[in-house]
């Protein structure tokens, strides 16, 4: 029965992890606050990297197409020097740029942040924060296309991503508050905001592989491992499909009406 209830526990935290991925009420923040509602703590970052690697696996099958578009224009252009495939490969190219700040802060800074920003007072003040943000970007509506991404928005669009390391700061958020505040169509924002969370999310997946090859009990976490993976995927797969449409809508307030009130209730009670 007890394994039983782990497994359940397991799996409740991929689902709730995949839920909150992809919307911007910060899926780090949420993991450390259910896990310290239902009783199970982890060691490490390697649970929280398999969860997102199930997330992962969902942004790549949701845009795929974008994906395979974006690596055939890049590479033609740089074969073929095609000037009508520029634009992918500029928008390639400020993707790897833009992930840049976050792998710094990741290793300069990530010990630091895991050790002193992680309290679930922190958690509840940085989810204020992430609803301000989101306040402020309510109504906003951009013109800029794919096509007309400056090198400047990367590097802004990027140090969002790296202050979203702070848990309770979320990452799809910080990235698209700052992609829209640069003036982005939502469409954009949200594309930009996606395909900028690969390659940080297998950065993350390579220098978990290790901690999780010199964990002692790694045998008996691999099913537990595997439930929360499953959970996890189905769960970001069907979240970011529903949170593609709240984009085209424009009703973002209700993310931030969401944080301003979780987070003032996890301040009070927790």
């Amino acid at each position: 029965m007890e394994d039983l209830l782990l497994l359940l526990k397991y799996l409740l935290l991929g689902i709730f992890q995949g839920i909150t991925e992809p919307i911007p009420i910060s899926s780090s923040g949420h993991l450390i606050l259910l896990q310290e509602i239902i009783g199970v703590n982890f060691e490490g970052l390697t649970f929280e990297v398999i969860v997102n690697f199930a997330s992962l696996i969902a942004v790549l099958l949701i845009y795929r197409e974008s994906i395979s578009k974006l690596f055939l224009g890049a590479t033609n252009y740089l074969i073929n020097k095609r000037r009508e495939d520029v634009a992918d490969f500029r928008f390639v190219l400020y993707l790897v740029i833009g992930t840049i700040p976050a792998g710094l802060v990741g290793v300069l800074f990530g010990d630091l942040i895991a050790q002193h920003l992680t309290s679930v007072r922190v958690i509840g003040i940085t989810l204020l924060v992430t609803g301000g943000a989101l306040w402020l970007i309510r109504n906003l509506r951009g013109r800029k296309s794919d096509s007309e991404l400056t090198l400047r928005d990367a590097l802004i669009v990027g140090l969002a991503q790296a202050i979203a390391l702070i848990p309770g700061i979320s990452r799809s958020g910080a990235t698209i508050v700052a992609a829209m505040g640069l003036g982005m169509k939502q469409e954009t924002a949200l594309k930009f905001s996606f395909l900028l969370y690969i390659p940080v999310s297998i950065g993350g997946i390579a220098l978990a592989v290790t901690e999780l090859m010199m964990m002692p009990n790694v045998t008996d976490l691999l099913i537990p491992y595997f439930i929360a993976f499953l959970g996890s995927l189905v769960a970001s797969y069907f979240s970011l499909k529903w949170f593609i449409g709240i984009m085209a809508r424009g009703n973002l307030v209700y993310f931030s009406l969401y944080c301003f009130v979780t987070g003032g209730l996890v301040i009070m009670f927790l």
